[in-house]
């Protein structure tokens, strides 16, 4: 078999993977280009009319982060942790034909609204909420399993009041709040929605940021 025949499938691939990345690249770098319309603003401040500019403006950086994370999570279930981005997000669906243009940029397919959910007792590995921890962390990169701080997302209802909203803490304490190192590791390992090594099951137990129960 000539030597160029044999070549091709690896040409093939070659092409394919440099396709895919480019891709990704273009996906990611539309959403963190994208301008947010007016509107979304206003309605988070007839939600919520204490932020201040600043303050809406990290709601829509939380927006933004999801986003991110939804392209990461392709067509996997995924929750959403904040109040405050969920209003953001409702209100750019009602604006229909400029959020199917960017979904279709920014995901090549529609993005369905999952509303916002609080964590549930009982975590499985490959629950939503889960799932988005793992790809906030990987986002803005924090392990997981010992974080040094909250992922934007889980953090901003707390950091900007919102009475409605979900309010996390890094170890366990307060009733009223979310543990977000039950949300890191439970009985069950970390395993992946991507290549990163935090992500990887681990056979040695929870790591330094999965604290004890309620």
């Amino acid at each position: 078999m000539p030597i160029a025949l044999m070549l091709l499938p690896i040409l093939g691939v070659a092409v394919a993977f440099v396709w895919f990345r480019s891709a990704s690249d273009r996906r990611r770098d539309y959403i963190d280009s994208f301008r947010f319309p007016p509107q979304l603003t206003d309605a988070l401040t007839q939600r919520y009319p204490h932020l201040n500019d600043a303050q809406k403006q990290r709601a829509l950086a939380g927006l933004r982060q999801y986003f991110h994370m939804s392209r990461l999570a392709k067509h996997s279930p995924l929750a959403m942790p904040s109040q405050a981005v969920d209003v953001l997000w409702h209100e750019f669906i009602l604006s229909t034909r400029q959020y199917q243009a960017f979904c279709q940029k920014a995901f090549g397919r529609f993005l369905h609204h999952t509303p916002a959910a609080a964590m549930p007792r009982a975590i499985s590995r490959r629950s939503p909420i889960k799932r988005a921890w793992r790809l906030a962390c990987q986002l803005e990169g924090i392990n997981p399993k010992a974080p040094s701080h909250l992922p934007l997302i889980f953090a901003l209802d707390g950091e900007l009041n919102i009475d409605d909203g979900f309010h996390y803490q890094l170890h366990c304490g307060p009733q009223d709040r979310h543990c977000a190192s039950h949300i890191g590791c439970s009985s069950y390992s970390c395993s992946s929605d991507s290549g990163n090594s935090w992500f990887d099951g681990d056979a040695g137990g929870d790591g330094g940021g999965c604290s004890g129960g309620d």
